[in-house]
């Protein structure tokens, strides 16, 4: 392949930012083709920076999905919001998601104010168009432009997939030359364990909703390759108090039978072999204050 030819390789980052909630790690799923990160309709759900590989032709679209940008008051919070402005200033392009029916409202103006003020390529999205009338819209991509996204304001849903085509190749074509970061059939960047992990996090969300607070963890604390093809996976699930304990095992340990019940299917799924998912609960009141936690999920300890 001739570097200068018209099928010259191409690769690049781009950034997903936005306010919590908006739809990123939608986005991000629904550009790679399959899910890379977790989702959840509760605000806070990624908690690191996750790359997600996504291939237009030549071209290899690195999307960096991002924590939702918040005012943090505690050590994790503060971490994840420095891990998303992290992610936003390594990246070629940066990506502001905005919520068709929330628009550019206190959160998102500042975001997008410092979007544009810093960074390299700034690129907006209005997500969630199918919530919202067509005149609504047009006067929120105004608005956007307004601000300073003097590049098109893309229209889309991430959820169903309209409008994101048009992104990805303004997306492909927007990436510099240059060789591809990731093989052609990788899709992320995270390693098995923590990926794990994040499966079973993601049911913890879905199941128990608001009966548990942010205050939950996944550690996967071996992976067993078996002779049979199979693979053993034991996890921790931490809580910060006693008495969450008894919300995740349920009555008669109902509820993490359907957690790892639900978390093995996926994990068997995608990896496309037999799963033997050990699922333990334990009480970590200090959890959050885990040097070691923040380094595996690639976080700054002192943000």
């Amino acid at each position: 392949m001739s570097a200068d030819g018209p099928e010259a390789r191409r690769c690049g980052l781009v950034a997903v930012i936005g306010a919590p909630n908006v739809g990123k790690s939608t986005l991000v799923n629904r550009l790679v083709g399959t899910k890379v990160s977790i989702v959840s309709p509760r605000v806070q759900t990624t908690r690191s920076r996750i790359m997600g590989v996504a291939m237009a032709g030549p071209a290899q679209i690195v999307l960096v999905d991002t924590p939702g940008i918040f005012l943090p008051k505690r050590r994790l919070e503060r971490a994840m919001v420095r891990a998303a402005w992290d992610g936003a200033g390594d990246s070629d392009i940066v990506l502001l998601l905005i919520d068709a029916e929330r628009g550019l409202d206190g959160p998102s103006a500042r975001i997008a104010e410092r979007v544009i003020a810093t960074a390299r390529r700034p690129l907006a999205a209005i997500n969630k168009i199918d919530k919202v009338r067509r005149e609504a819209l047009l006067r929120l991509a105004a608005e956007a432009r307004d601000k300073g996204f003097a590049d098109s304001v893309f229209m889309i849903s991430a959820l169903t997939g309209d409008g994101v085509e048009d992104l990805r190749k303004h997306l492909a074509a927007a990436m510099p030359e240059g060789p591809w970061l990731f093989p052609e059939d990788q899709v992320s960047d995270l390693p098995a364990r923590l990926w794990a992990a994040e499966v079973t996090r993601e049911q913890v969300f879905h199941l128990l909703r608001d009966e548990l607070p942010h205050a939950s963890a996944v550690a996967t604390d071996a992976w067993i390759e078996q002779e049979d093809g199979a693979v053993r996976i034991e996890q921790t699930i931490y809580v910060q108090r006693e008495g969450q304990k008894a919300i995740v095992l349920g009555a008669g340990g109902r509820q993490i039978k359907e957690i790892g019940s639900r978390a093995r299917a996926e994990l068997e799924t995608t990896l496309e072999r037999r799963v033997h998912l050990f699922l333990n609960v334990k009480q970590r009141a200090d959890w959050q204050d885990d040097r070691g936690f923040y380094g595996e999920l690639g976080l700054a300890f002192d943000a």
